[in-house]
């Protein structure tokens, strides 16, 4: 507000009941039915309105603003009783399920309920039945690598990630190799079309209004819109570089962009099309993010950096804080159940998922360890569930949020990314048409890179996936210095000189002394028994690039 000597009491008045209002807005309940979220929100709205009146009634002059604030005044009390009465009603009448469903967001667990996660190496779409947490099959999108780099090849390659529309019928996923969107019908498990868009999309999401799939084109600077019924993008909205996902508000007033490459975060209005507000991100690399059902706060990660951020989902859109969850901090889901509101954050590099409780300050209530590189995480329908996919294990551990302790862990396809819980996705009949068997998909091995003894901390998983003739090795490692380069080798001896020497990959840590790094090649001799002839035998180890001297080594069977 201008800074004015005219009258400091009536400037006092005034900008105290501006704060008062905009506090008030601010902690509304809202309870995800617009009917009620209204009111709540216009109560504060109206009564800071006969706060001002009165201030001019006290200290205003003129006959004409006086009156006008007298009926301000008199109206405006009238409506928030009114609201409040209506907002009393809406509490206490009762519900059909769907109605009760969207304004609670609860849908208990049952077998109309799927988990699905992108999997980026064999290029297929595992498909979970929640209520007996059995892998029902995978949806073949691709081959895997070599195959899948013919010249020839037609099929999706790097299956990565996913969104789902509002009536649960329809699974968007994203395959950043073959810069696609294939649309899932999520009952029959058959493609419905595949949209093809800019250079290395990455994750897509639809709008509230299941009009349209927002894809963010992370190797480029826009978010692909597509028609979902006419299979085309219809549009673009330019953003910072290197857009990492898109989510709504509920409401869909806003759209949230994290950036990959860019330390940007950017809000959207979907109904204009364009960036309204950039909020900085602590550092580049965001893959993902959150937005609460009452639309007040949105949470992203921050990979690099092994940071996420809160920010509110409101204009101005403030940072409301920054915490240090951990090195290869991946993704964040939000869950609401009956022990609080809370946040799950996947931590690739300590292999485990963290729980913060969510208010004004966040405070870390626990810590849960998962397999090996946990990566994509999603709440069922009635929050006493979270999903997580572990990247460097090839499959899925199920978490009851009420105790905080794993259910139990599912085998699925190779190295799991993005991870969905759509709730009711199969109206009637098994859902389970179209489903192939794991197969080569489920031939992987699983390895730990350990610090020489009283040399460091530094610490990797490593998964072995088969992709036919070859096989991929990806290394997570931490616990290195940041910013400095970094040698993965396949060695036949654990102890120097280390024998044969191969250099399969050469890689720089990011911030936090972490890092991802793949080779691929015919390397399945690293996973030869102990039985073995030792000549035979090789072994992973990990030297800065500069160096001989190992800072990580395979860990002995």
């Amino acid at each position: 507000m201008p800074h004015t000597t005219g009258n400091p009491a009536f400037q006092h008045e005034i900008t105290q009941s501006m704060h008062t209002m905009d506090k008030a807005m601010r902690s509304a309940p809202m309870t995800g039915d617009p009917d009620h979220d209204f009111a709540a929100m216009m109560v504060p709205h109206h009564q800071g309105a006969v706060d001002m009146a009165k201030a001019v009634l006290a200290h205003g002059r003129d006959p004409v603003m006086r009156r006008l604030a007298q009926e301000i005044i008199v109206t405006q009390q009238q409506e928030i009783e009114v609201m409040r009465h209506r907002m009393a009603s809406l509490r206490s009448a009762p519900a059909s399920a769907p109605q009760q469903r969207r304004r609670t967001g609860s849908v208990p667990v049952s077998s109309r309920d799927r988990v699905y996660t992108a999997d980026q190496t064999s290029n297929t779409v595992s498909v979970i039945d929640p209520a007996t947490n059995k892998l029902l099959g995978v949806i073949r999108l691709g081959d895997p690598v070599p195959g899948a780099l013919s010249p020839l090849y037609k099929g999706q390659l790097l299956v990565h990630g996913m969104g789902f529309s509002p009536d649960h019928r329809t699974l968007a996923v994203v395959s950043i190799g073959s810069n696609s969107v294939t649309l899932l019908d999520t009952t029959t498990n058959k493609i419905k079309g595949i949209v093809y868009i800019g250079r290395s999309p990455h994750e897509a999401f639809f709008t509230p209004d299941g009009k349209e799939v927002w894809a963010t084109v992370r190797g480029e600077n826009y978010v692909s819109v597509i028609d979902p019924v006419k299979m085309k993008e219809t549009r673009r909205v330019l953003t910072a570089n290197g857009p990492g996902m898109v989510l709504f508000r509920p409401d869909g007033r806003y759209a949230f962009v994290p950036s990959s490459f860019t330390p940007e975060l950017d809000v959207v209005d979907p109904h204009r099309y364009q960036v309204v507000a950039r909020v900085p991100q602590v550092s580049p690399f965001s893959p993902n993010l959150a937005v609460s059902k009452d639309g007040t706060e949105v949470w992203f990660t921050l990979k690099d950096s092994g940071k996420t951020q809160v920010m509110s989902a409101r204009p101005p859109f403030r940072i409301l804080a920054t915490l240090d969850s951990g090195p290869i901090t991946n993704h964040v889901t939000l869950v609401d159940n009956a022990n609080g509101r809370f946040a799950y954050v996947s931590v690739g590099e300590e292999n485990v998922v963290k729980v913060y409780r969510r208010g004004p300050k966040p405070t870390l209530v626990a810590t849960i360890p998962t397999g090996d590189l946990p990566h994509g995480v999603w709440g069922s329908g009635d929050g006493t569930r979270v999903y997580v996919g572990l990247e460097n294990q090839d499959s899925v551990s199920a978490i009851d949020t009420l105790t905080n302790k794993v259910l139990t862990t599912i085998p699925i396809g190779q190295q799991p990314q993005a991870l969905v819980y759509v709730p009711q996705a199969v109206p009637s009949g098994p859902g389970t048409a179209n489903l192939t068997p794991l197969g080569d998909a489920g031939k992987a091995g699983h390895l730990t890179l350990v610090a020489p003894s009283g040399t460091g901390r530094g610490h990797a998983t490593v998964s072995v996936n088969s992709l036919g003739p070859l096989d991929l090795v990806q290394t997570a490692v931490s616990g290195l210095e940041p910013g400095k380069m970094y040698t993965l080798w396949l060695v036949t001896s654990r102890t120097a000189p280390f024998g044969r020497k191969e250099a399969l990959a050469t890689f720089p840590t990011n911030l936090a002394g972490a890092q991802v790094a793949q080779a691929i090649g015919p390397l399945r001799e690293v996973l030869t028994p102990a039985t073995a002839n030792r000549d035979h035998q090789r072994f992973l180890m990990v030297t800065p690039a500069d160096s001989d001297t190992p800072v990580l080594i395979q860990k002995a069977p």
